[in-house]
């Protein structure tokens, strides 16, 4: 089942089950592929692309979130915080800690880096490596980390 079939059948529950907050997620979500669909490029969304997409709404939603909890105003915050685990349940399961570290430890082998100077280099590796994999500022953070010790 595609992501846009499964978004389908979830909307139908979310209406008939009138869940105000999985509609609003949902319809976000299908908006989203939608406007990815058409925007002329021609070119197919793939699950890479579907990743990239999902990710982007979460990161626009928690760069919001953050603003309105800094500015008092939680009511709008909820709002945010509710939107996006509906929009996390469709993305894959993100690569943390152990994992992360073991995978980002055999491209910094690889590459031969050895310092903070390396760091371009082994992200480049990284990002390409990990798309829709992990999220980038855990990426990046992990990378740093590693080229410090």
């Amino acid at each position: 089942m595609t992501l846009e079939q499964k978004i389908g059948k979830d909307l139908v529950v979310a209406m008939k089950a009138k869940d105000e907050v999985a509609l609003r997620g949902i319809r976000a979500v299908k908006s989203a592929l939608l406007l990815a669909k058409t925007d002329g490029s021609g070119q197919e969304i793939d699950e890479a692309k579907e990743v990239q997409i999902l990710q982007k709404l979460v990161k626009s939603r928690q760069e919001s979130y953050d603003i309105y909890i800094k500015n008092g105003r939680d009511e709008l915050a909820k709002i945010e915080q509710e939107e996006i685990e509906v929009i996390r349940k469709y993305l894959p399961k993100m690569m943390e800690g152990a994992e992360l570290e073991a995978v980002i430890r055999e491209i910094i082998q690889t590459l031969g880096a050895t310092s903070a100077k390396d760091m371009g280099k082994v992200m480049g590796a990284a990002n390409k490596q990990l798309a829709g994999k992990a999220e980038g500022k855990i990426i990046a953070d992990t990378v740093k980390s590693l080229l410090s010790e």
